[in-house]
């Protein structure tokens, strides 16, 4: 990671760098300010696993997904729902599980942002998810992959 990204303090700080860094035509500097805001979000969020945080990430990077799609910051109100209804874990539990993958997948691979996916955490973490949640993740992630 790019030394003046690292020295970002807060999201908003790496959300201007970002702008400025694309706007210059340093796209991989966007990219890392981009991974760093949605690494700050979580970590401000204040959860008890790295599990957990990284299921955190995976959502905050959807927000941004959401965010360059329709031009201005977006909620993920859906997941945002069933993670105060259910917990975290539980939720992605729940949204993986689904017969349809989980939406803005693409989106997050277009980003450079792929390792942020609900299944990418789930695979990461296979002991805190049903076999069934794994193994639907694993299958997706390779069906990605062939695509």
């Amino acid at each position: 990671m790019d030394e003046r990204v690292k020295k970002l303090k807060t999201p908003e700080d790496c959300e201007r760098f970002a702008k400025n860094a694309a706007e210059r035509g340093r796209p991989d500097l966007a990219q890392e300010a981009r991974k760093k805001a949605v690494e700050l979000r979580a970590e401000f969020y204040g959860v008890q696993t790295a599990a957990e945080r990284e299921c955190l990430e995976a959502v905050y990077a959807y927000e941004e997904v959401l965010k360059e799609k329709n031009g201005k910051k977006t909620k993920a109100s859906r997941t945002w729902q069933m993670i105060n209804k259910h917990g975290i874990l539980q939720a992605v539990e729940r949204a993986v599980n689904r017969p349809q993958e989980t939406t803005g997948y693409t989106s997050l691979l277009e980003m450079g942002l792929e390792d942020y996916a609900f299944e990418a955490v789930v695979v990461r973490y296979p002991s805190l998810f049903s076999q069934e949640a794994v193994a639907r993740c694993e299958e997706r992630i390779q069906q990605w992959k062939n695509t």
